[in-house]
């Protein structure tokens, strides 16, 4: 069911993935659902950037991400399209 032919390195590339998915999905979840109901004196409060950012961050990746599967499908597109014909 699943490649067990994956080396060492591929693994540890993996499991990085994981654990920097994990770690990014955790903050985020605490800095947008937590955050809000805790006084705004907390030390808490130190660790976490303005909440405009939690609205900003995500939108400008998603922008990056938009142009960067737009870029790809123009590239894939242009490597396969077909000369013309010419009569």
């Amino acid at each position: 069911m699943f490649n067990t032919d994956a080396t060492g390195v591929d693994q540890a590339a993996g499991m990085s993935l994981v654990v920097f998915s994990l770690v990014l999905f955790t903050y985020y979840s605490v800095w947008v659902i937590v955050l809000p109901f805790v006084d705004s004196d907390h030390f808490l409060h130190k660790y976490f950037l303005p909440r405009e950012y939690s609205v900003i961050l995500p939108g400008i990746a998603a922008v990056i991400l938009l142009i960067c599967i737009g870029a790809f499908t123009v590239v894939v597109m242009w490597k396969n399209r077909k000369p013309k014909k010419v009569d």
